[in-house]
């Protein structure tokens, strides 16, 4: 009798074959879904490539596309969203108004003359790199301001020279407002590369890319009373030495001051050096005195009051913000026209620089009082020589100049400045105090 067939040997063969198929399936899955992924991201990156350079993003002028400029534009400004912003702020809403780049905007002078350009209907777009100098949150807060006033901000730094070509392409600027600076006299000598990049190499930046735009815009921009360093005539007059700085940060703007004639002769620019004059108020910086002294009174800390060496009280021209702004805007409003044109100059171009002051020294303890006065609290004061850290003892401006050709015409005195920056400052901060005047709430 015959033996029935060995069927396990049988199933065992056909569970093998079985699982050697399901192996190959899953390998040939996993290939073709890799080849499908990459496939697809080549035809991504293709089609991309191809829409970017054969439809770029419309404007109002033409312009040259570059490949760097594109790629600026997509990291900085999320593409045509962030080009339509930057548009609209720029664009004027009056007859012959002006669009101007202010940079520094997120800053304390920046802030004040952005609104009041677009209060008179001018358009402005402002440039700030939100760094760490003082307390970001206010450059943050003056932002929000701004932007309630439909004013947009670019966040990027004047050594980004693709981030600024990309912003001429987009806009026609007529008018430059460069305030963006790194400020402080005794900071540089921590920190001294920061002057050399932001105040020198920054502003070049700018210089190159405005010398090349078409138009070419008039600039006007923040020098200071700084470049006056060890000059002992006053009141202090634009036709005095400026060859003798005291700090490194005055050395900068001197510096710039002759960058701008060099730009100017050169390519044609129009260039406005304003010589600020210790620049308080609403929205001011805390590393200036009369910030801090009030955080300090406030808390019950004791302040340093300088005296020279000599025993003479440090006096300085305190200029109220307000009348700073009207003297940006006249220097503004009598700025010609830039001559060059592809780079190239076509005849002699504007170039002046004026101070803007408020003529009337008071000393550093009268600021003391005042504030006293205003904050309803007596400060704790500690009388010491002044440090060799590059301050200078006494500044007093002649804005004769300044008065002749656009009308500047400071009207703010000290106490009236300091109680209006006492007021922003409580309300600002939510303070409860017993300051004189002073509304937390409104």
């Amino acid at each position: 009798m015959a033996s029935p067939p060995d069927t396990s040997k049988t199933a065992k063969l056909e569970r093998y074959n079985s699982y050697i198929r399901r192996v190959n399936s899953t390998k040939l899955l996993a290939a073709s879904s890799k080849l499908l992924f990459r496939v697809t991201l080549l035809v991504a990156l293709i089609l991309i490539f191809y829409f970017t350079f054969n439809y770029p993003p419309a404007s109002d002028t033409p312009h040259l596309h570059t490949t760097s400029h594109l790629l600026s534009s997509a990291f900085y400004g999320s593409g045509a969203g962030w080009e339509k912003e930057v548009r609209r702020s720029s664009t004027p809403h009056r007859q012959d108004g002006f669009s101007v780049l202010v940079t520094g905007a997120g800053g304390f002078v920046g802030t004040h003359c952005s609104l009041a350009l677009k209060k008179r209907g001018d358009g402005v777009l402002g440039l700030d790199n939100f760094n760490s100098y003082y307390d970001p949150s206010l450059k943050r807060a003056r932002q929000k301001v701004l932007k309630q006033h439909e004013i947009f901000i670019v966040e990027g730094d004047l050594n980004d020279g693709e981030l600024l070509a990309k912003l001429f392409d987009i806009v026609p600027f007529t008018h430059i407002l460069h305030l963006a600076a790194q400020a402080g006299v005794r900071y540089a000598m921590e920190n001294p590369q920061s002057y050399i990049r932001s105040n020198i190499a920054g502003f070049v930046n700018l210089l190159e890319v405005a010398k090349n735009a078409d138009p070419q815009p008039a600039i006007v921009w923040a020098s200071s009373s700084s470049v006056y360093g060890l000059n002992t005539e006053n009141p202090f007059s634009e036709s005095h030495r400026t060859d003798r700085p005291a700090s490194l940060y005055a050395a900068t703007k001197k510096a710039g001051e002759e960058i701008a004639h060099t730009y100017n002769h050169i390519y044609g620019l129009s260039l406005t050096g304003l010589r600020f004059f210790t620049v308080y108020g609403p929205w001011g910086r805390p590393d200036m005195a009369y910030f801090f002294f009030t955080k300090d009174i406030l808390q019950g800390k004791p302040i340093n009051i300088y005296q020279t060496h000599d025993n003479k009280e440090v006096a300085r021209d305190f200029t109220f913000i307000d009348d700073v702004v009207k003297g940006c805007l006249g220097a503004l409003d009598t700025a010609e026209k830039s001559t060059g044109k592809g780079g190239k100059k076509r005849g002699p171009a504007q170039l002046r620089v004026y101070n803007l002051g408020n003529t009337s020294p008071v000393t550093v303890g009268k600021l003391v009082s005042i504030l006293e006065s205003l904050l309803n609290v007596k400060a704790k004061k500690h009388v010491i020589k002044m440090p060799r850290n590059g301050d200078v003892p006494f500044t007093h401006a002649n804005v004769s100049l300044a008065y002749n050709d656009f009308g500047y015409k400071p009207t703010t005195d000290l106490a009236t400045g300091l109680r209006k920056f006492v007021k922003w400052y409580v309300s600002y901060y939510g303070i409860q105090s017993r300051v004189k005047g002073s509304n937390p709430s409104g």
